[in-house]
């Protein structure tokens, strides 16, 4: 148990549309941390909410004809809803409309202003609409002077602006950022790495206003035709919700969780700012958070999300597999298998079902079913008091103990997938000890039934210990699984948002003998793969159907209106041109495993791979710089021409070519959908 609060906070969400997946997944990881904490026993104080002063909101809502205000109270609203109907356990939402967020931000940067942290200047640059967000030259150059976010160009723009004074604290930043054991980490450490090696190429004072905002805003103080850049705000909300005197002892936060697009700003931006306040009087409580987790992005069958490619994952299709899995299986499935680590993942629809089968209705939901059903028969629904030792035992004992450990260490690293094996472990062993023991055998002898008792009440025990591992992944499930066993006062305290006693709970034998057993309404009914995936196919094919079918009649509605109808997208050269199987046999394709990744310098397109294929190594350039980071790509397995004739790029030889496919723009790496042996053919 800490002895301070635990501070969690995710990013506050644009107001400019509805919730996504994105969104969901990151309150899912802050709220299967904040269970886990109020599980030890810890007070917590989980935040979330919207980011509402930015220019494309002013923008979303004069195309919608209503007022910002009205905009973003809409998805405010909506982001609430949301939240609150997959019962995500924040303990405060904030917007940044709030009086008691911008009175905040207003005296942040009157104390920044007075201190000379932040100063009045002039800036030319480029700026990206998309982001909202500032370029350096070089950094343009690499983006080819075209917004990473939305893909439109680049925008150069010479205004005054007020600045903060980054390069102030550039080396402070780099100390504390390569220090192991300082007080602020960035993870996971490749993230880390990442900034620090652009915190080296120097830092630049960053400007934090704008002008021509309207009344959309904190207006820089003593200077009204000025607005505080919607980054330098929004960062603000981490302190300002916590900024009251019954709610500063929260502070630092023990972990901000973000997704990797905005590890900048909050890795670099945002800790300076904290280091500039903390030097004013009266701000000795302002210090740095604790860690910075940062996730990847979810792809969809190996494709980057796009609306246009009708694979993104909105609450409409959420909703559908809540129908099928219930909150609790796609809770599981995406904690346990979303991008925590500098991956992404991807999102499948079949993977889906066989985490869900295999996890939950083969290990957790049929171990429930066996005990509850051998202790109701056997015992009139009473779980047994031990009443003598078993041959197997001394194999078993200790079991719950390791996982519990196990479980423990990996929660404290942000491990959820490594959290959810540990508490699986368990769940299998006493699959194992009933194999192994064979109680419906001894069943039929009565003078085993001591034996028999001793059995279904460690088997009892162990899922009761089992239960409090899953119960931040599976809330409900869980709950049930306690009550099934008798034990139904765990969940009773863990309800709203109660604090549990994980040291105490987890001792063996605190089932107590005679508590009642029902097996109850299943835990986790199995899902037809084939059916389900069938079922799937057709619903897409259908409202793929329904789509091309409403675009034909707004099309037909605009020739009628007198539009200008678009002309049709030409074909690319050579689709429809046919070869012959020997022509394609001629081409050898082979999967390889890269082993290692760099940039080519002066190459804004360009990494240079190393990889394995079969037992030989080749050099290789793939021109997928602006989608995938070197790291993310070692150890991955992708599909190259084997071979095809060197050639020279960049001054380097390249050995062959990896395959990707072009979505919105951006290249997508073919991979196969499980390891292989490196080298083998694809046909």
């Amino acid at each position: 148990m800490s002895s301070k609060p635990v501070y969690i906070t995710t990013p506050i969400y644009y107001v400019n549309d509805r919730p996504h997946i994105g969104h969901v997944y990151t309150n899912l990881v802050a709220d299967v941390l904040a269970r886990f904490y109020r599980l030890r026993g810890d007070e917590v104080f989980y935040l979330t909410g919207t980011d509402e002063h930015a220019a494309k909101v002013v923008d979303s809502a004069a195309e919608h004809g209503v007022s910002a205000q009205e905009w973003a109270d809409r998805n405010a609203a909506a982001f609430r809803e949301t939240f609150e109907r997959l019962q995500l356990t924040h303990d405060d939402f904030i917007r940044t409309s709030e009086a008691r967020h911008k009175d905040a931000v207003t005296r942040y940067v009157s104390q920044l202003i007075a201190s000379g942290d932040v100063y009045l200047g002039e800036y030319e640059g480029w700026y990206d609409a998309g982001q909202e967000e500032y370029v350096p030259e070089t950094k343009a150059k690499e983006l080819d002077f075209k917004s990473p976010i939305n893909g439109k160009p680049l925008v150069r723009k010479a205004e005054k602006n007020y600045f903060f004074r980054l390069s102030r604290y550039q080396d402070e930043l780099l100390e504390l950022l390569e220090s192991e054991e300082g007080p602020f980490k960035v993870l996971p450490g490749a993230r880390r790495n990442e900034v620090v090696a652009r915190i080296k190429d120097g830092l630049l004072d960053v400007p934090m206003s704008r002008t021509g905002a309207e009344d959309w805003g904190v207006k820089v103080p003593g200077d009204e035709e000025h607005t505080v850049y919607v980054w330098i705000d929004a960062l603000f909300n981490y302190l300002s919700a916590v900024d009251t005197d019954d709610r500063r002892r929260y502070w630092p936060a023990a972990v901000h969780l973000l997704a990797k697009d905005i590890l900048w700003f909050h890795a670099v931006i945002w800790p300076a700012l904290l280091l500039a306040l903390s030097r004013r009087p009266g701000n000795e409580w302002i210090g740095l958070p604790e860690t910075i987790y940062v996730h990847s992005f979810w792809i969809r069958d190996g494709q980057k999300m796009s609306k246009s490619l009708g694979n993104f994952i909105d609450l409409e299709v959420l909703d559908g597999y809540l129908e099928t899995f219930g909150w609790d299986g796609l809770r599981w499935f995406l904690a346990t298998n979303g991008p925590l680590s500098t991956t992404d993942s991807d999102f499948t629809e079949a993977n889906l079902v066989e985490i869900y089968n295999a996890d939950l209705a083969n290990t957790v939901g049929n171990c429930f079913s066996r005990v509850a059903h051998m202790t109701e028969r056997y015992f009139d629904g009473q779980v047994p008091a031990r009443d003598a030792k078993v041959e197997a035992d001394q194999e078993y004992d200790g079991a719950a103990a390791h996982a519990v450990s196990s479980y423990l260490r990996r929660m404290e690293r942000f491990d959820l997938a490594g959290a959810g094996a540990s508490a699986l472990e368990l769940v299998r062993a006493v699959d194992g000890y009933i194999d192994k023991t064979r109680p419906f055998q001894l069943a039929k002898d009565p003078e085993a039934r001591p034996q028999l008792a001793t059995i279904l009440y460690n088997c009892a025990e162990a899922l009761r210990i089992a239960g409090l591992m899953l119960w931040p992944f599976l809330p409900q499930k869980a709950e049930q699984l306690w009550r099934g066993l008798g034990c139904g006062h765990l969940a009773d305290q863990l309800a709203n948002n109660g604090r549990g006693d994980l040291a105490s709970w987890r001792q063996w034998g605190e089932l107590p003998a005679g508590s009642p057993v029902s097996k109850g309404e299943g835990l986790f009914p199995r899902v037809d793969k084939k059916k389900y995936l069938a079922r799937a196919e057709a619903a897409s094919t259908s409202a793929a159907a329904s789509k091309e079918a409403n675009s034909k009649e707004a099309k037909a509605k605009q020739k009628g209106s007198g539009a200008a109808p678009k002309k049709k997208a030409k074909k690319e050269p050579g689709w429809a041109e046919q070869i012959d199987i020997q022509q394609f046999f001629e081409t050898r394709l082979a999967v390889a495993t890269v082993k290692a990744a760099e940039a080519v310098p002066k190459s804004s397109k360009l990494l240079k791979l190393r990889v394995e294929v079969g037992e030989e190594e080749r050099t290789i350039l793939a021109g997928i710089a602006k989608a995938y980071s070197p790291e993310d790509l070692v150890g991955r397995q992708v599909v190259v021409v084997a071979n095809l004739a060197p050639a020279k790029l960049m001054g380097i030889e390249s050995q062959g070519m990896v395959l990707a496919a072009t979505a919105d723009g951006n290249p997508v790496l073919l991979r196969p959908d499980t390891e292989v042996p490196s080298g083998t053919r694809v046909s």
